[in-house]
């Protein structure tokens, strides 16, 4: 009865390893495929077309309304949404307040102080706020 209980654990465990073994090698295959293009993209994919491009954009602005009327928001223009993702002009930056010039001035003088303990040539402080300005408008 011991001999066949013994027998019967090796078995059991041989056939364990080969499944293991079998499961291991067939997802080998699927985990090499992941990250490979996702569902419909195949090694033939083409690109979209502007028209492809601007009718997917059209349906997630649809969507996205309809999820605004849902909420009793107000929709919002699809023809202007989709003008301003195809051309997005530069809208005018933050007013420039006393208080943001103070602030642009704090910032630039601390990195001064860590530029100067780095060894390096400070920033002029007025031309660096100037700059800095012009970069946020």
């Amino acid at each position: 009865m011991e001999d066949a209980f013994g027998t019967l654990v090796w078995v059991v465990a041989i056939v364990g390893a080969l499944v293991a073994v079998y499961t291991l090698v067939g997802t080998g295959r699927s985990y090499r495929g992941v990250g490979g293009g996702g569902i419909g993209r195949g090694d033939d994919e083409r690109e979209d077309t502007p028209e492809e491009r601007a009718e997917d954009i059209r349906q997630m602005l649809e969507a996205r309304n309809a999820l605004r009327a849902q909420h009793g928001e107000a929709p919002v223009d699809l023809e202007a949404e989709l003008a301003g993702i195809d051309d997005p002009a530069p809208g005018p930056g933050p007013p420039i307040t006393a208080e943001l010039r103070d602030e642009i001035r704090e910032h630039v003088i601390a990195r001064n102080a860590r530029r100067e303990r780095a060894g390096a040539e400070p920033l002029d402080v007025e031309a660096e706020i100037e700059r800095r300005i012009r970069d946020l408008s």
